[in-house]
């Protein structure tokens, strides 16, 4: 008992002093802000590094780079002229455009900066770019990442002290795991306050080259439409959160204009919009999926590269990305796309043994059987898994293209649905076929145009001309920022899409 004792004595007063002390040690004056923060835990040198780090893993996740280098080459002319009216202009930034139609821009520590084609689709001119570049640049030169990492770790070293303590005094050591875990999700993300003092610290860049702070309240808007669109592509236009890139970023019309008045720069006269600039160099930006990732069209899927195409059941819309395609369909039914790692893939010759002892191992399956899918050999099975939505069935289907390449569908449905769609998903698995060579080069993917509106154009008449399938209508006007029924001016130049 006594020794118990002089361990919570001897326990108290450290956990008492560790954060004080964590902040006297680490706290430093912020050059973008002239106010003290904490980032004790990471130094500028390790900012650099950590972003050197994860460079790769970004380009790799995205769909590397892309491949224009007139775009590149304006994207970060732009940006660098932004760091040169920063607080912190000589730290060697990197600026990309990533290959993904993903609408997003984020930053990494050590000035590593990131923007998607698909965000510069959205974006009107090159005001609009410049808002989400600039708000980006103000997370790096307020040392945003820094200051969370290092939260967390102090967060983590008093958790640590905590566990000890309690454990020597009888309490469960499964609470420091659960405090833990519960600090680090409270700390994921950037706080409010940090978006607002990145909207504040790009309010005053873009001042500064002479562009309008509102361009960032404009292009809200469109993130916003975009969010909709995007859940009502889902089929789930009731929850447009879960696919609202702004979650994470968490801002609102009134937190920007709070951020331009607290900016307390001078109303810009003359506001630059580049407009003519940006429009000459995103015309004919592909636009969607890039043919290296295969390409959507309506319902169907194809990869030239791969040489395969499938075609998923009427109602469902299919998401693409460098690892998969998902597809979402009526009564939350889901369909995803993949292939196996050539690597593991070659050590299979017999793809119903590849189904049963590798990636269907864990499902206990049912009702297996070998199939044969326009010439290709395949395997089925029969499963129940128990997911965040609850029970569903899960239907796997795995095809041999080549000795490297394991194809591989898996319908899932909630039970009550199965029957209904087994013939649809059916379907699916023999749509699955190889491209000859003709087919694979015929591909063409689809690309941002811009035309001039001419008397008698409305919004359904040029969103007519797109090709797709379905809410061609709501790309049109969440491209060109358009209200439903809002006219379109004779003479203006407008985005569509095409070949």
């Amino acid at each position: 008992m006594k020794a118990l004792t002089r361990v919570i004595v001897l326990s108290l007063p450290l956990l008492a002093l560790a954060g004080p002390l964590l902040a006297l040690a680490g706290c430093s004056v912020n050059p973008a802000t002239g106010e003290q923060s904490f980032t004790a835990f990471m130094s500028r040198a390790d900012e650099m590094e950590i972003g050197k780090k994860e460079h790769p893993k970004i380009l790799k996740g995205f769909g590397g780079a892309y491949a224009d280098r007139d775009l590149a080459d304006y994207v970060r002319n732009i940006a660098v002229a932004l760091t040169q009216v920063s607080e912190v202009p000589d730290m060697p930034y990197t600026f990309t455009v990533l290959n993904s139609d993903v609408v997003n821009a984020f930053a990494l520590p050590g000035g590593y900066i990131y923007m998607t084609r698909g965000l510069l689709a959205l974006a009107d001119d090159e005001a609009e770019m410049v808002a989400v570049l600039a708000h980006e640049l103000g997370h790096v030169t307020a040392r945003h990442t820094a200051q969370r990492y290092s939260k967390a770790m102090a967060a983590n070293i008093g958790l640590t002290l905590l566990g000890a303590l309690g454990s020597a005094a009888g309490v469960p050591s499964e609470f420091g795991r659960l405090a833990s875990y519960g600090t680090q999700i409270y700390l994921q993300g950037f706080s409010r306050e940090q978006e607002l003092e990145a909207d504040m610290l790009g309010v005053r860049y873009m001042s500064r080259l002479g562009f309008d702070p509102n361009a960032a309240v404009r292009f809200l808007g469109k993130l916003k439409a975009h969010t909709k669109l995007e859940a009502a592509l889902a089929g789930h236009p009731e929850d447009a959160e879960r696919f609202n890139i702004m979650s994470t970023h968490p801002r609102t019309t009134e937190r920007i204009q709070q951020a331009i008045r607290l900016a307390q720069v001078a109303p810009v006269t003359d506001p630059r919009t580049g407009r003519g600039d940006y429009i000459a160099r995103v015309d004919g930006m592909l636009f969607g999926d890039d043919p290296k990732q295969g390409v959507r069209a309506g319902r169907v899927f194809t990869h030239p590269g791969m040489g395969f195409r499938f075609e998923v059941p009427p109602g469902f819309v299919m998401f693409n990305s460098p690892a998969r395609v998902v597809a979402r369909g009526p009564d939350d039914a889901v369909i995803v796309f993949d292939m196996e790692v050539p690597k593991k893939a070659k050590t299979f010759d017999d793809v119903l043994l590849y189904l049963t002892r590798h990636w269907g191992q864990g499902l206990s399956l049912k009702d297996v059987e070998r199939i044969e899918v326009n010439g290709l050999n395949g395997a089925t099975g029969l499963g129940r898994a128990s997911m965040r939505e609850g029970t569903r069935d899960v239907r796997l289907v795995a095809i041999h293209l080549t000795r490297e390449r394991i194809f591989r569908f898996a319908f899932i449905t909630p039970p009550a649905a199965t029957a209904r769609l087994a013939e649809d998903f059916q379907r699916t698995t023999y749509s699955f076929r190889r491209l000859s060579p003709e087919e694979a080069s015929a591909l063409r993917p689809l690309r941002l145009r811009f035309v001039v509106v001419e008397d008698g154009d409305t919004a359904a008449s040029l969103a007519a001309r797109m090709p797709f399938e379905k809410f061609a209508l709501e790309w049109f006007e969440t491209l060109n920022g358009l209200q439903r029924g809002e006219p379109l001016v004779v003479g203006s130049v407008v985005k569509t899409v095409g070949y």
